[in-house]
């Protein structure tokens, strides 16, 4: 039986195997990766079935889903060379556009880029997609449902997709959650009390935007009252630059897509 089958058992198809099997995903998943150590783990978690040899992974593949680092998979493709007949390959390497992708595997090989959260091990994640013009609306769909087991999904233009991938990392949350919780530890908090109350700055806030249908300049204003204290943080706080520090990171997080998009 074919199998949707993951090139690397990195972090990425580790949260990947976990959302599926949180959601009881019963079709078959096989992952390769070179290091026995790691796929033992993937075996023992998740019942996947594991394959060290790469050609024969390969074979197995109905989906094949490319979950290597961006400077990997250049070698990753050459050592798998032409495939000759149809499959569907998705790559999860951030960066690397599609053009890079095209003709790595040969033209029976039709290519779609994916960019999961690791949010995903819990059902919370939000996926990316951008598809080759050549992917044929079935495709497109067992493509997306696969990861419809994990959280929504989004197809955007590729001409978008690194934009979005930078914009839409779960890591600008914690890193928040982080700050938020130690400056509020220097306050005089204790750390369960500092994270419970920056949890809920974040969290529970966004959850509230989420669910009702109230502007976000509106509930920003309600929770600013003028002359209150959330209002003078608000202000202190973009008097500091945190709008320019944001706008610092995700331009380097697009300097890294074009990093990347030249090592492939």
């Amino acid at each position: 039986m074919k199998a949707t089958v993951f090139l690397g058992a990195g972090r990425i198809t580790g949260a990947l195997l976990a959302g599926l099997h949180r959601a009881k995903y019963r079709r078959r998943l096989l992952v390769h990766d070179r290091h026995p150590r790691k796929l033992r783990q993937l075996e023992t978690l998740y019942g996947v079935s594991t394959e060290r040899d790469l050609r024969r992974a390969v074979e197995q593949a109905r989906l094949l889903v490319i979950a290597v680092r961006p400077g990997s998979v250049g070698a990753l493709l050459r050592e798998i060379g032409m495939v000759d007949r149809p499959l569907t390959a998705v790559s999860l390497a951030a960066g690397i556009p599609l053009a890079n992708l095209r003709s790595a595997l040969g033209p029976q090989v039709r290519w779609a880029r994916a960019m999961p959260s690791p949010a995903c091990r819990s059902g919370c994640g939000l996926t990316g997609f951008a598809f080759d013009r050549n992917v044929p609306a079935a495709a497109k769909r067992e493509v997306k449902t696969l990861f419809a087991n994990v959280g929504p999904v989004l197809e955007i233009p590729e001409s978008k997709f690194d934009a979005f991938t930078v914009t839409y990392s779960c890591s600008h949350g914690y890193h928040a959650l982080a700050t938020l919780a130690s400056e509020g530890g220097k306050l005089g908090l204790d750390r369960r009390t500092a994270l419970t109350a920056a949890a809920h700055a974040l969290a529970d806030g966004i959850r509230a935007w989420r669910a009702g249908s109230i502007r976000l300049e509106t509930l920003l204003r309600e929770a600013a009252t003028p002359g209150g204290i959330a209002a003078a943080t608000q202000k202190a706080a973009r008097r500091a630059g945190y709008p320019r520090a944001v706008a610092a990171g995700l331009a380097a997080g697009m300097k890294q897509a074009r990093r990347n998009a030249r090592r492939a």
